[in-house]
Parts: structure tokens; C-alpha cells; sequence
């Protein structure tokens, strides 16, 4: 006789992690979709610039000798030599990058020449290829980007969560001090560290990445005030862990979510203020590649000189753009009520 009983069927799970909804969400997003693969495009050419734009080769056989990335690794004994006129002899070989022009080298019998085959962008006032300037631009630029936020995160969520976490006298000094650091508009700050100082990229890292704190701990400082009473915390708490712990093992993964939709529109608003300084010529160092300055150049021949302007800008609109977007899209599917 056959067993009467039915068969119970295997049930599939249902129940999904809260990044794994949230990331669902964003990818009906179609714009921050996009907008995401434009970011992931620009990582990956601050990360490959080498192999991209660079007068020296990225592999070198010379003399006998072998040389890995010489255009990153200073060797004493190829200091002398030009790229630019070098050619490989016998059982000397040289592997170069996409495009074969440093952005700092200078032609002034080539200068404000339009886009054409050798220079896909067109040169400059100092005969320098705007292609090669605009990709080591993009290293620069990401790196403001994230390393200032960065420094914010770490600031703003130790001073959010010692804050929130133990209240009181703690809680009412660390506010005091947060409101003191919102005073500081980070422009007039960062130009009065360069007057006192020297021009330095470390400098405007530092200074963005300071100023952008407080507004990451008011965020974090309000979520462990709602998460240091609940019913996880007290079972933490219950098991004989440590402060510390409880703070950043259990609560803080819990309240994060605002801090990175936070630091999404931060890195735009470092890139932003990284190319206003340079765009004043307050910003990195020359001869070293920005967008802000070699927008700047355009100052003076906007009439007829128009890859200046068009390039440059479009690539600071584009990242912005794409990074403020990315935002959104990371807001909307952590709202419960926006989620379809």
C-alpha cells in the first residue's frame, strides 16, 4: 500500500538580507544604473592610467636591464633619457601605453591645435596633449574623491557613534564640537591653510575630508540613538560584551545605510571643490594634470580654443552627475516607502 500521507514539497526560501532588497531596488533604477557603469569606467582609468596615457614606456628592456613601469618607479640610471626621442636598439625592446604622450610634456610649436589624430583632444597654450591631461586628471580627481570621503567616514562615524551610543555629557561635548567644525566653509579654509602653507593635494584631502565629518556624524549619532535601546543592543549587553563592540560589531553595520548614500553625494561635492581650487590656481601643483586646470587655460582663448572648454567640462559634468545619481538611486531603494 502507498503511504496516504502527501508528500510535503521542498519550500524555497523567501527571506532575503536587506542589502540584497536594496540592491535589487537600484537596479530598476535604469539612470543610476548607468550612472553606476560611468563610475565604474572612470575607476577603472584612474586605476589603469598607466597603461593609458604616459611617455614612458610600461615595460623596458634597455642595456641589458629591465625596467617595470618606469613612468611610476623612478630608476637612477634612466633619468637622463627622453622617451620622446628614444629608440630601441639591438636586444632592446620597449612595450608603451595607448597613447604615447606625457601630460606634462611641453611642444610650443604645437600649441591650441584642434583634435586630430596624434592629439585625439587637441593641445593647449603649452602645446600639452589634453587627452593625456584629462586622464591623469581622472586619478587625481577620484582620488580627492574617495580619500576625502574617507576621512570624513572615519572621523564622523567615531564621533557619531561615542556620541550617540553613550549620551549625556559626552554626547552634549561632542555636539558643541561638531557645530564649531560646521562654522568653517571648507574654501575659505582650504585657501587659508595654502597661504600658511604649501599648495599640496594632501592639504585639500585633509581639509575636505575634515570639514565633511560633522555631516556624517549628526547621521550616524541619530541612528545609535534610535538602535542603542533595542532588543539586539540589550541582549549585547546582557552578554557581557564590551562598549566598543557593541558599537561597531552590532550597531554600527545597522546604521550605515544613510552614511553611504552620504558619502556618494560627498565624493562629488570634493571633486567639485578639488576643481574650483585648481580652476583658481589654488589646487594641485603644476606641471601635475587636473581638470580644474586645464579648464582654467580656457580662460584666455575661449574663442576659438573651444576643446578646452567642451572636454574638460564635460568630464567634470559627467562625474558629478553620475556620482549625485548614484546617490539617489542608493536613497530611493533604502526607503521603504519609495520601493516597489
Amino acid at each position: 500500500m502507498s503511504d496516504p500521507s502527501p508528500k510535503k514539497s521542498p519550500q524555497r526560501a523567501t527571506s532575503q538580507s536587506y542589502w540584497s532588497i536594496v540592491f535589487r531596488q537600484f537596479k530598476r533604477n535604469k539612470l543610476a544604473m548607468i550612472a553606476m557603469g560611468i563610475l565604474m569606467v572612470l575607476f577603472a582609468v584612474a586605476l589603469f592610467v598607466p597603461f593609458i596615457a604616459g611617455e614612458k614606456p610600461i615595460y623596458l628592456v634597455k642595456e641589458g636591464k629591465t625596467y617595470l613601469f618606469p613612468n611610476l618607479f623612478k630608476y637612477d640610471d634612466l633619468v637622463d633619457v627622453q622617451f620622446d626621442r628614444w629608440r630601441a636598439g639591438e636586444g632592446e625592446k620597449a612595450i608603451y601605453a595607448l597613447i604615447p604622450i606625457a601630460p606634462e610634456r611641453n611642444n610650443l610649436t604645437n600649441t591650441l591645435q584642434p583634435p586630430d589624430r596624434t592629439h585625439l583632444l587637441g593641445t593647449d597654450m603649452n602645446g600639452r596633449d589634453v587627452f593625456s591631461r584629462l586622464v591623469w586628471g581622472t586619478q587625481i580627481s577620484m582620488s580627492v574623491g574617495f580619500i576625502a570621503v574617507s576621512i570624513s567616514l572615519i572621523l564622523g562615524v567615531i564621533m557619531g557613534a561615542v556620541a550617540g551610543f553613550h549620551g549625556g555629557k559626552i554626547d552634549m561635548v561632542i555636539l558643541r564640537i561638531i557645530e564649531i567644525m560646521i562654522c568653517f566653509p571648507s574654501l575659505i579654509l582650504i585657501l587659508t591653510l595654502i597661504a600658511y602653507l604649501e599648495r599640496s593635494i594632501i592639504i585639500i584631502m585633509v581639509v575636505i575630508g575634515v570639514i565633511g565629518a560633522p555631516g556624517v556624524a549628526r547621521l550616524v549619532r541619530g541612528e545609535f540613538l534610535k538602535l542603542r535601546d533595542s532588543d539586539f543592543t540589550t541582549a549585547a549587553r546582557a552578554t557581557g560584551l564590551s562598549d566598543i563592540r557593541i558599537m561597531f560589531r552590532h550597531i554600527l553595520p545597522n546604521a550605515m545605510a544613510p552614511v553611504l548614500v552620504y558619502a556618494t553625494f560627498g565624493v562629488a561635492g570634493a571633486i567639485l571643490t578639488e576643481t574650483a581650487l585648481s580652476f583658481l590656481g589654488l589646487g594641485v601643483a603644476p606641471p601635475t594634470a587636473s581638470w580644474g586646470e586645464t579648464l582654467s587655460e580656457s580662460k584666455s582663448y575661449v574663442d576659438f580654443a573651444w576643446w578646452l572648454v567642451v572636454f574638460p567640462g564635460v568630464a567634470i559634468f559627467v562625474t558629478v552627475t553620475a556620482f549625485n545619481l548614484v546617490g539617489e538611486g542608493l536613497r530611493d531603494a533604502m526607503d521603504p516607502k519609495l520601493r516597489q
